[in-house]
């Protein structure tokens, strides 16, 4: 038999397991939409190869093509933490209006800075490597490149 406080110790586990199972899911759609920034930037630094032979063969050092690629990814990922801040403040705003007083909403300006700040340090880390590899490129070979 179970009593009442046994349910209540069961029930106060309900949150936490969805806190768990919410964070996991956050986290991995964070390391897929990473490695998807990545995989622009590769892209990116492949097809300006020439670009970046041009800069380095005038002067610009690997630091400066180097921070080139880190803001670059930087920015698109703001850009998308931006977006899915502002997505998730009009969800939120639209569950208000339609639940009424029933479910009200509250964002809190801690976690649209957290979301955002999220947002782009996964495109400072995952933009690391696109940027060393287009500052390693050999500004010969770079000239070269069709």
């Amino acid at each position: 038999m179970s009593t009442q406080e046994g349910l209540i110790e069961r029930l106060d586990t309900i949150p936490g397991v969805f806190q768990l199972i919410l964070g996991g899911v956050g986290g991995l759609s964070l390391l897929v939409g990473g490695i998807g920034i990545m995989n622009i930037m590769l892209v990116s630094v492949t097809e300006r190869t020439r670009e970046i032979g041009i800069r380095k063969a005038v002067g610009a050092k690997r630091a400066d093509i180097l921070l080139q690629f880190i803001t670059e990814s930087m920015t698109v990922s703001g850009i998308g933490g931006l977006l899915g801040v502002a997505f998730g403040y009009g969800l939120s705003k639209l569950v208000g209006v339609a639940a009424g007083d029933k479910l009200p909403t509250f964002v809190p300006l801690w976690a649209v800075g957290l979301g955002f700040g999220f947002a782009t340090f996964v495109g400072m880390f995952f933009g690391i490597y696109p940027a060393f590899r287009a500052a390693r490129l050999d500004p010969i070979q770079a000239l070269r490149y069709e």
